[in-house]
């Protein structure tokens, strides 16, 4: 009980204002050879779109507008390079995906001095770079030129062959650009970050598999923050020191997806939960096995279920087992005495979310697929976007809605309705809203490979050089692919408000569920949809629900805080 109690200088979570999540996986761990990077985008203000950038040629002079991509404020032009490649969502057309966690940093590095934010250092990396290694430079160049307008990030960075990592923070008032350093993934491993810089030391002499930018001690030590020697330099140490709350509200997610993958996870237990700072995690780590795909897809789904930070554990969860709690992260009691909300990697003010996946064997045109989520990671499918589809869907579209205006058209806002729905009552709900994510993705990850081996085929029969053909199916392909999500979950929607109006469970005829509901709707076989009273009169009036109410630790919780009013009398 006393480790829950937490002492209020501990107590600002970063998490409450950083909320991002990122896994990488490199080639050599994954079980088809692609690298692949995950993204949640967590805000309580972003709307959740697919943006897109055509490529394009610009004559010497043009100049591009920087618009800060958290608050939509103007920051000033850059010189816009001869030479655009195209983008859709954090890839582009050659297979380089970019995300990023953000961390803060040292209050004092955090005065913006230049008008390059890292949302728009991403996007604008992405039009100019074709491999992360190239990204890793058009950053450095960029931030150096134009100087940087946010504070403390780190940044994924995978193509076909290779991930990085990627820390950065601001030089504040104190000079132009970052301090930074990048650290290449070995092959064969997995790593990950959360809102809080995770390279410590690294290497000076091995540019192979480590990049920095020359001053990142030097600037250090002239500003009093460092005064060892360059072996025993921590990026993280210095510019992001470790404490309770990077710990428990983001290195805690690190750690799961960690302990999900490799052997050995919970000697780091007490440090994940920030008992035991010194216990520090590993930067990446080998695991069991590949990993495929899917269970990239569904390690974005972690709520550190069968963990001591397990949200379904605690009254908290209400008498659904929930395993979310709205903000803020924390909380006093009538005491006075501090405690925390968990901040899990599946969260409730996601605004999109992704798995990029780069395939260095294959052709540009086709390496990237961008699977591709709004909302809720843990309640909304991937849907597969080629990286180099040159128009997007128009429920995706980001101009379709926003987050003051609702659109019935919009990806976004339908997936809002049915995972807003699930969270009332999650224990039921939701278990149906995963049969049908899973029976998606796994059929739209058949359907990749299909789509992969004809365009192989038409490149071999086209021209040399030309790929016009092939652009066009992978973007029809994708387009389509979306709309098809989206009338599937408005059937979803409908199915489930039916199903579960008032509190009640109506039953199902036949074999039931989703399909069985939606095949009667459309005219199918007689046994799917609800059953009805029996009366063969045409009233349509269901048979009697059920009535699950609430599960026993919930009740046991209600009468514990009882004063007897609600006791029925004995005999009675």
């Amino acid at each position: 009980m006393k480790r829950l109690l937490i002492l209020a200088a501990a107590i600002v979570l970063a998490g409450d204002v950083w909320a991002c999540t990122n896994f990488i996986i490199t080639a050599g761990a994954s079980t088809d050879g692609s690298t692949m990077v995950s993204y949640a985008a967590d805000s309580h203000q972003l709307y959740g779109a697919l943006y897109r950038s055509p490529a394009g040629r610009h004559p010497a002079g043009t100049m591009l507008r920087v618009v800060e991509w958290d608050t939509g404020k103007y920051l000033g032009e850059i010189e816009q390079a001869a030479v655009t490649y195209s983008t859709v969502g954090n890839m582009n057309e050659h297979g380089l995906v970019i995300g990023e966690t953000t961390y803060g940093g040292l209050p004092e590095l955090a005065t913006p001095n230049g008008i390059i934010d890292y949302g728009s250092l991403i996007y604008i990396t992405l039009q100019r770079a074709r491999t992360a290694r190239e990204a890793i430079e058009v950053i450095a160049d960029l931030t150096g030129r134009y100087g940087y307008a946010s504070s403390g990030e780190s940044f994924s960075l995978a193509d076909g062959k290779e991930a990085w990592v990627m820390d950065l923070i601001s030089k504040g008032s104190h000079g132009k650009g970052i301090v930074w350093v990048a650290r290449r993934v070995p092959d064969g491993y997995v790593s990950a970050h959360a809102n809080q810089a995770r390279i410590t030391t690294f290497p000076k002499n091995d540019p192979e598999n480590c990049l920095y930018a020359p001053d990142v001690i030097t600037f250090a030590r002239g500003r009093g923050l460092y005064s060892g020697s360059d072996e025993a330099f921590s990026f993280s140490d210095t510019y992001n020191p470790l404490d309770f709350s990077a710990a428990r509200g983001c290195e805690a997610r690190v750690w799961s997806f960690f302990r999900a993958v490799a052997p050995g996870m919970d000697k780091y237990v007490d440090y994940a939960m920030g008992y035991d700072l010194k216990n520090r995690m590993p930067l990446w780590v080998k695991p069991t096995e590949k990993i495929a795909p899917k269970r990239v897809f569904d390690l974005m789904r972690d709520h550190y279920e069968g963990t001591p930070m397990d949200m379904t554990r605690d009254v908290g969860a209400g008498g659904h087992n929930l395993p979310y709690r709205w903000r803020p992260m924390d909380w006093t009691d009538s005491k006075g005495d501090h405690y925390l909300n968990e901040r899990a990697t599946a969260t409730q003010q996601t605004g999109f979310w992704f798995v990029g996946q780069s395939r260095g064997w294959l052709p540009e045109v086709l390496r990237g697929v961008l699977w591709f989520g709004t909302d809720d990671a843990a309640t909304s499918p991937l849907t597969p976007i080629y990286g180099s589809s040159t128009r997007v869907a128009w429920c995706l579209d980001a101009t379709n809605g926003s987050m003051l205006e609702y659109s019935p058209e919009s990806m976004f806002w339908l997936q809002n309705r049915v995972t807003n729905f699930a969270y009332l009552r999650y224990d039921a709900i939701a278990g149906d809203v995963r049969a049908v994510i899973d029976e998606w993705e796994n059929e739209q990850l058949k359907r990749v490979e299909v789509v992969d081996a004809v365009a192989e085929e038409m490149l071999t029969a086209e021209a040399a050089g030309t790929t016009g053909a092939v652009l066009d199916a992978v973007t029809d392909f994708s387009v389509r692919t979306a709309g098809e999500l989206f009338e599937m979950w408005g059937e979803l929607d409908n199915y489930l408000l039916v199903k579960y109006i008032d509190g009640n469970v109506k039953k199902e005829r036949g074999k039931g569920g989703f399909h069985g509901f939606r095949a009667r709707a459309f005219g199918g076989e007689a046994e799917g949809g609800f059953l009805d009273n029996g009366n063969d009169t045409g009233a349509a009036i269901p048979e009697m629900p059920d009535f699950p109410g609430y599960d026993l630790r919930w009740r046991d919780n209600v009468v514990a805080n009882d004063d007897g009013t609600l006791k029925v009398p004995a005999g009675k």
